[in-house]
């Protein structure tokens, strides 16, 4: 395979590695890998290749991944800027709230690049509109502390589209270093409109490119990530271990199918998918998080509550949209008291400041605090008794 394109990539961690680099790799991309931990930088600098190993029903497929480089951005940012300013992609993995960090050397090689086709600048995030949120991040970078006439013509310099990605990444065996287990379902969907007249659209396998990416975010956000979190928090409230074992508990099972059938309400009627299609992805998607081979330990998948408990999440977002619409949200109510219960959980900070949020504040501050509704919202007067529950200790 010859590599004659370049793609910058933020997040040396498991999806980076896993997936974002895997498709780059397999499409002729030089990924150059940035990230600011030593410890994964060094792997990486250290390691010429490393194995990606997919887990479907039907056995394991490993690919090698090779031909990399990683700079580390906290020593050498100079040299990330002249990376990004030279490349023609430039992606992310590093969760939503790391957007606003990396703004940086994206916006000064922006206004460094002088070749004659715009950056694709590309978020792989588990959020809404994730690129339009750094895209925000990069152009203030710009505007306050750079040449703002970069601005005037950004359409030359840059196009930002934004994506959907769906895949799952369990806990790694240990030991495991660079060399990343990851289930062999994937969909990784991008905007097509910001490539259009001149835009160099990346050519990277495996990659659909849509009109309109709002129903397919939603649809994953929405059912994959509301079931996932929904086994996760139930799992760790009922004691039990893995997200797949939550799913072969009959009882939990048909709650977290309950949750998926109020969201597949609102996807059905809002985006005009039909009934069937969206039967038939919730079944893959109840096959894909009961897959005993992924091992997934509720810990991980239920971590950084705040975030999945926020106002656009996988549980606010779905149950607000069908408040306003007068429709039943039970059962998306049940796991966000759930999620509120994942307090202090050893190694994740989120839940230790969530304690905090509930013990400090009353119900009514605290959930607006936590999920972003205002009190003139529907679905407001629904949480507040759950929040004043979980804070009076009562299961």
């Amino acid at each position: 395979m010859t590599f004659e394109k370049k793609a910058v990539h933020f997040g040396g961690g498991n999806i980076g590695r896993g997936f974002v680099a895997e498709f780059l790799h397999n499409s002729g991309y030089e990924v150059v890998f940035v990230d600011v931990m030593d410890s994964i930088i060094n792997a990486l600098q250290s390691t010429p290749k490393y194995t990606v190993t997919e887990i479907g029903e039907d056995g394991e497929r490993q690919f090698t991944i090779d031909h990399y480089r990683a700079i580390n951005s906290k020593y050498e940012l100079d040299k990330v800027v002249q990376e990004i300013a030279t490349a023609d992609v430039v992606t992310c993995a590093v969760g939503p709230n790391i957007l606003k960090f990396i703004a940086e050397p994206v916006a000064k090689a922006i206004e460094a690049r002088t070749l004659d086709y715009p950056l694709s600048v590309i978020a792989c995030e588990n959020a809404i509109n994730a690129t339009t949120t750094w895209r925000g991040f990069i152009e203030k970078y710009i505007e306050d502390k750079l040449n703002k006439d970069t601005l005037k013509d950004i359409e030359k310099r840059a196009r930002y589209a934004n994506s959907a990605i769906d895949r799952i990444v369990p806990h790694q065996d240990e030991g495991a270093g660079l060399n990343v287990k990851i289930e062999k379902f994937f969909e990784w969907c991008v905007e097509r409109k910001p490539f259009e007249n001149g835009g160099n659209k990346p050519v990277i396998k495996g990659v659909h490119y849509v009109d309109d990416l709002e129903p397919y975010i939603e649809r994953k956000l929405f059912t994959v990530n509301t079931s996932h979190a929904t086994a996760a928090y139930y799992g760790y409230n009922r004691g039990v271990p893995y997200i797949h074992e939550v799913m072969h508990t009959k009882e939990l099972h048909d709650i977290v199918r309950d949750a998926v059938k109020e969201t597949a309400h609102l996807i059905v009627n809002k985006h005009g998918i039909t009934v069937q299609e969206q039967d038939e992805y919730v079944e893959t998607i109840v096959d894909r998080i009961s897959n005993p081979a992924l091992k997934d330990k509720v810990e991980r998948v239920g971590r950084a509550p705040l975030r999945k408990l926020s106002r656009k999440e996988r549980f606010i977002g779905p149950a607000a949209q069908l408040a306003e619409r007068g429709e039943k949200v039970d059962a998306l109510l049940g796991a966000v008291e759930m999620a509120l219960r994942f307090q202090n959980v050893e190694g994740d900070d989120e839940s230790f400041e969530l304690a905090k949020l509930l013990k400090e504040n009353s119900a009514e501050d605290a959930t607006t605090k936590i999920t972003g509704l205002e009190s003139s919202h529907p679905l407001y007067s629904r949480v507040v008794p759950i929040v004043k529950k979980v804070q009076g200790g009562s299961s």
